[in-house]
């Protein structure tokens, strides 16, 4: 018997990325395959912009940080109204 569990997450990466997607898998190296992702780009002046990746790996030296979303919190927020600064590349500090 399989169970095929469908988790939505939002991963951060080492570089200031935002990206959010349907878990598919990792391996033992924590490489993550997401699927029916997309970026989240932040900006002081401008709403969060969506920009559509598809299906995606990350390679897991490059995750900072894995969290799952709540669809329907996530659904309620308008992301056109957020005005945040983009993360910063953890290796320009």
């Amino acid at each position: 018997m399989r169970f095929v569990i469908t988790v939505t997450v939002e991963i951060i990466t080492a570089d200031g990325r935002v990206i959010v997607g349907t878990f598919k898998g990792f391996d033992q190296t924590t490489n993550v395959i997401l699927s029916s992702c997309h970026e989240r780009v932040f900006s002081e002046t401008e709403g969060v912009e969506t920009l559509p990746l598809g299906l995606y790996i990350i390679r897991g030296d490059n995750i900072v940080l894995i969290g799952e979303i709540d669809l329907e919190r996530d659904a309620s927020v308008d992301l056109s109204e957020i005005r945040a600064a983009p993360i910063t590349d953890i290796s320009r500090r």
